[in-house]
């Protein structure tokens, strides 16, 4: 056997170095991100895909690959993307979607693949599937307190309920219903729309002619504006609220006056500077702002990017145990990570305080949320 010359030694190692250049890490994280980034839903994607734009390479160390794809708002396409993340791209965490329904059609999947979602909308699903699915949106009996507090305070006693038809109207509906009829209030009058729909006079006439003393609007995004602007444009007099699915400045943007003096309750990430100091997400939110606003321009800010922000603080804190288990990319892997999602304990984040265990998936506390009212084109923070 002849001795390896330098020259054929210094070859060799140059060769076997490019090689492992262009192996994939072995230990490389995906993560599958499904968003409506266009379509009805596109007012809650696209800040969402900003903030993801914003991750970093790497959290615990570890190569971070995020596959982005649009959903269009449409729960077929959020299956094909769920889909395509299991069968093709092996990831070991999905994330999305954006709206209640493009969320519960990507929930079988995960399940099935043993795969954990974490939504950026407020979902149920089935019992067979809610060991894998995880809620960044605080829940709407959590989200609902505050509302029936600040109404109970400013002596409603009846309140007309106007929302969507899918499963965020009828989630908001069931739960706020329950709280509110423990309170002593009465929910009168329900009335329901569509997410595409272009005018919603039919309902806000039933409305206004039942006259109850609140009227609570559960949408999301730029929708929530319409109902809003048909119930003024009617002559509705009586006290309005949103839910946190309407803290965006699409509100205030396409609702303009007709929105001014309408009450809404929110998560405390978009509103970091008027939180107190000794409110625990007060670090958190503000670091999101900055962030996120540095960006893309001072008044960007929302709920929707807030959520996008808070699944990498979820992340940050669950690898790190999940890699001590199992290597990224096998189904021990993500078995872990579930088990440490669900073990993570107190985490502070933009929107509250979760603490997420195996009897709740939603994990926020009934101080989680801010009530807020617009005043000159502004959410301000309810003293």
């Amino acid at each position: 056997m002849h001795p390896v010359s330098k020259k054929s030694l210094k070859t060799l190692v140059a060769a076997a170095a490019a090689l492992l250049l262009a192996a994939p890490a072995l230990a490389d994280v995906n993560i599958g991100v499904s968003i409506s980034l266009t379509g009805a839903g596109s007012g809650l994607g696209i800040p969402e895909g900003n903030m993801f734009k914003l991750w970093p390479k790497t959290i615990a160390g570890e190569k971070i690959n995020l596959i982005v794809l649009d959903d269009a708002t449409d729960p077929g396409k959020a299956v094909v993307n769920a889909r395509r993340f299991v069968t093709e791209d092996k990831v070991d965490v999905i994330i999305g979607s954006s709206v209640t329904p493009t969320t519960a059609a990507i929930a079988p999947i995960a399940a099935e693949n043993k795969t954990t979602q974490i939504t950026l909308a407020p979902v149920g699903v089935p019992a067979d599937q809610v060991h894998w699915v995880f809620r960044l949106p605080q829940s709407f009996a959590v989200m609902s307190y505050p509302l029936v507090q600040h109404m109970k305070k400013h002596g409603v006693k009846t309140v007309g309920f106007f929302g969507y038809t899918d499963g965020y109207g009828e989630l908001w509906l069931k739960d706020f219903s329950a709280l509110a009829e423990k309170e002593g209030l009465k929910v009168t009058i329900s009335e329901r729309f569509q997410r595409t729909d272009a005018s919603a006079t039919p309902q806000a006439l039933k409305l206004v002619a039942a006259n109850p003393d609140a009227i609570l609007i559960a949408a999301s995004g730029s929708a929530a504006a319409m109902p809003h602007k048909a119930l003024i444009e009617r002559g509705y007099k009586g006290k309005i609220y949103q839910t946190h699915g309407a803290a965006t400045p699409d509100l205030v943007r396409i609702g303009g006056k007709d929105v001014e003096g309408s009450f809404l309750v929110s998560g405390p990430a978009v509103m970091a500077e008027q939180l107190p100091d000794n409110h625990p997400s007060k670090a958190a939110a503000t670091d999101f702002v900055t962030t996120f606003e540095k960006a893309y321009g001072p008044g960007t800010r929302n709920q929707f990017a807030g959520h996008a922000y808070d699944a990498r603080l979820v992340l940050e804190k669950t690898l790190p145990v999940a890699l001590k288990k199992a290597k990224p990319g096998t189904v021990e892997f993500r078995s872990a990570l579930r088990d440490a999602i669900e073990a993570m304990g107190r985490t502070v984040v933009a929107h509250g305080v979760m603490n997420w265990t195996a009897e709740d998936h939603g994990g926020y506390t009934n101080e989680t949320g801010v009530m807020l009212k617009v005043e000159n084109g502004k959410f301000l923070v309810e003293k």
